[in-house]
């Protein structure tokens, strides 16, 4: 559905960290205990490169929930102080799992500094890896699409711009001052109402004002950067940084998120997998935040009873996890972090 090329984001260095699960809102629903994995391993030696969400994915059913199985040892109370060379185990106290960690060579744990440098132990998120994403993509009101100026003109009446060519724009208001130009790649609508959810944006360079308003109300602006080639009707934002959180902290939704669905893929792929990133329609509105977690389903097509010749529905099946990451009113940006097979548009996604 949107057809701008979007950068994987790279596994090595990917880290997320995971905080406690916000309790839900219905108290009469209590977390189910915690489940290891049916191929959680009795011993793992962290290796470089690893992240928390992978060796979580190694040891639990739902890695979100991360930090319960850190929630009993005594001696280390934070995921970030796992380091390359850590063996890890679990030991069971009570009933409950929980993580033991030891350092290569060491015979017994102990709370002492440790003897690796700080940039050893696995780190949080860096806001290297998601800000570019957030910096060249939003999403924005329909309604609020008309307000916002636009390319009139350009000199020399070109039809497409680069660096220090000069456009003209109405309603700027001003006589200094940067924009972003951003460019309408598609309107996203929600499969199941039909409503307007937003304009999915791409910006594609900057200009800055360099004249006054003209007798006819125009401003001059010239073009300082262009990833692509400026076009007659593209638009002028104001400049704001959208910044990446230092971490993003996995969670399972505050509230059940309902009717959940992937309605595109960013990079344009007809088929979606591992660190992927999509857009979903659900936002604000629905109390969707940055970190939560939703699983991603898939209905298998139905089957048919080899001695009736009835069609039998089949269940869900589960298909991959993604973590939200950006939230607009009615849509959102979510990093898909598993896919167990093929993902596409029109997947569901529930709350875990």
């Amino acid at each position: 559905m949107l057809q701008n090329r979007v950068g994987r984001l790279g596994r090595a260095g990917l880290l997320i960290t995971l905080l406690i699960p916000a309790a839900r809102l219905d108290a009469a629903q209590p977390e189910p205990p915690l489940t290891l994995s049916e191929t959680a391993p009795e011993h793992y030696t962290v290796q470089p490169g690893d992240t928390v969400w992978d060796i979580a994915s190694l040891f639990l059913r739902e890695p979100w929930r991360w930090q319960e199985l850190w929630a009993g040892n005594e001696h280390l109370d934070d995921a970030h102080a796992i380091e390359s060379g850590d063996e890890l185990s679990v030991v069971w106290d009570e009933g409950r799992p929980t993580l033991k960690a030891t350092e290569r060579g060491d015979v017994t744990l102990s709370p002492s500094l440790r003897r690796g440098p700080l940039h050893a132990a696995i780190p949080a998120i860096p806001q290297a890896q998601i800000a570019p994403f957030l910096r060249q993509h939003r999403v924005i009101e329909s309604a609020a699409l008309a307000q916002i100026p636009y390319v009139v003109a350009t000199d020399a009446d070109r039809l497409l711009s680069s660096v220090g060519d000069t456009l003209y724009s109405r309603d700027i208001g001003v006589s200094t001052g940067s924009y972003h130009l951003v460019r309408q790649e598609a309107t996203l609508i929600d499969p199941l109402t039909e409503e307007d959810l937003g304009i999915f944006m791409t910006d594609i360079g900057r200009a800055s004002v360099n004249s006054l308003l003209s007798s006819e109300g125009l401003s001059a602006l010239v073009v300082t950067q262009a990833r692509q080639e400026i076009r007659l009707g593209d638009r002028l934002l104001g400049v704001e940084e959208v910044m990446a959180q230092a971490a993003y902290h996995p969670q399972a939704p505050a509230v059940m998120i309902e009717n959940a669905l992937i309605i595109g893929a960013a990079s344009g792929m007809a088929q979606i997998g591992a660190l992927d990133i999509v857009v979903i329609n659900r936002g604000a509105r629905e109390s969707v935040h940055e970190g939560d977690v939703l699983m991603i389903q898939q209905r298998p097509p139905p089957a048919e009873d080899s001695l009736t010749a009835q069609s039998v529905v089949l269940p869900d099946r589960r298909a991959g996890v993604l973590m939200v990451f950006a939230v607009f009113d009615r849509a959102s940006f979510g990093l898909v972090l598993e896919a167990s097979r093929p993902l596409a548009v029109g997947d569901a996604l529930r709350s875990p």
